[in-house]
């Protein structure tokens, strides 16, 4: 059986945690819709139900509750972060889910938002350079083979991104309005070309 002082100790554990889940998921709400620079501590703390002084207590600095902000989106509920490149077709698979994702009736995910209104700050674009580069960057180059895997990790980020801007956001008409599936089949040959090793340099011949 358990003693008073046991359960009183419990409680509080519980409480430390959801507490902290509430402030989690409140940061996440607020920097998704105004980016880093326009969302406060004290607009989090009140989403959450607590003080603005709780959140510093429990995070320290509006930077640190970003930083976990952003490393939670990209591990959870992301698109590279569910293991697609291991599917048998990783171009294919990519190019479907990418074009699933930003039909006009799909809400943005958050991770996708809280980059795109938080880009013009130096801060959380530095927070942001240094999750993907250890998140989604680490995970897509790990599944290829061959030379320049950053580099073409990179370069399939920016497609993944560029899409998503020009087609949910911008609602560029030549993307918003096409057939998905001519979509599907232009995105795979990108991704394909970009999963592929490349080619091996040949040498130039020696003038004789």
């Amino acid at each position: 059986m358990k003693t008073p002082t046991a359960v009183l100790v419990a409680a509080r554990r519980r409480d430390a945690t959801a507490t902290r889940v509430a402030i989690l998921d409140s940061a996440r709400r607020a920097f998704a819709r105004a980016g880093y620079d326009g969302a406060g501590v004290r607009e989090i703390a009140s989403g959450a139900g607590v003080t603005a002084m709780l959140v510093n207590r429990y995070f320290g600095s509006k930077e640190q509750l970003f930083t976990e902000v952003v490393e939670q989106t990209m591990t959870s509920n992301s698109l590279i972060a569910g293991g697609i490149m291991d599917a048998p077709n990783p171009g294919r698979a990519l190019a479907e889910a990418l074009v699933k994702m930003t039909r006009a009736d799909i809400a943005p995910l958050d991770g996708f938002l809280i980059t795109f209104h938080s880009a013009s700050s130096p801060s959380a674009a530095k927070i942001g350079r240094d999750m993907i580069a250890a998140h989604h960057l680490k995970t897509v180059a790990k599944s290829l083979d061959g030379k320049l895997a950053d580099e073409r990790a990179g370069l399939l980020l920016a497609v993944i991104s560029g899409f998503q801007v020009m087609r949910q956001m911008i609602a560029l008409p030549a993307l918003a309005n096409a057939s998905e599936e001519k979509l599907v089949q232009l995105l795979a040959v990108v991704f394909d070309g970009l999963i592929q090793p490349p080619a091996k340099e040949t040498g130039r011949k020696k003038s004789s």
